[in-house]
């Protein structure tokens, strides 16, 4: 669970800023400071996310997770870009996970998908459905 708020300024260049505090339940439980910041100019969107979870069963399950993405839209409904994870959920040889990803959306809805690690024996994909309200 979330909670923040949304800031902007700029009209051609766009600059968004949400600052949120989280709950989180399951495998880990604990309090999850984070962010959403972006910043775009026409049809370019560089925009991050991230988190630090700290972990209030175990000292050393705490961890830092972010997302950042550079995305072009083609269309209006259609974007494109790269992506980058850095998370504690994937266990794999790589610290930080590098990939492309393909977005589509109609009017409050938005499916992306990514697929991390291109060309290794074992990458990672990742589908998104965002609704937004």
């Amino acid at each position: 669970m979330w909670l923040g708020y949304n800031f902007s300024a700029g009209h051609k260049l766009v600059f968004e800023v949400s600052p949120m505090v989280g709950a989180v339940f399951g495998d880990t439980t604990g309090v999850a400071p984070g962010y959403e910041v972006s910043l775009s100019y026409k049809r370019i969107v560089f925009s991050s996310s991230g988190e630090y979870v700290f972990d209030t069963k175990k000292q050393n399950g705490s961890f830092f997770y972010s997302w950042p993405q550079l995305t072009y839209s083609l269309l209006d409904w259609l974007h494109v870009g790269l992506a980058a994870q850095r998370t504690k959920a994937y266990h794999t040889s790589l610290d930080t996970q590098r990939g492309l990803l393909v977005g589509l959306s109609h009017k409050k809805l938005e499916f992306t998908s990514y697929i991390f690690n291109p060309g290794w024996s074992d990458p990672t994909v990742v589908v998104e459905l965002r609704w937004s309200f």
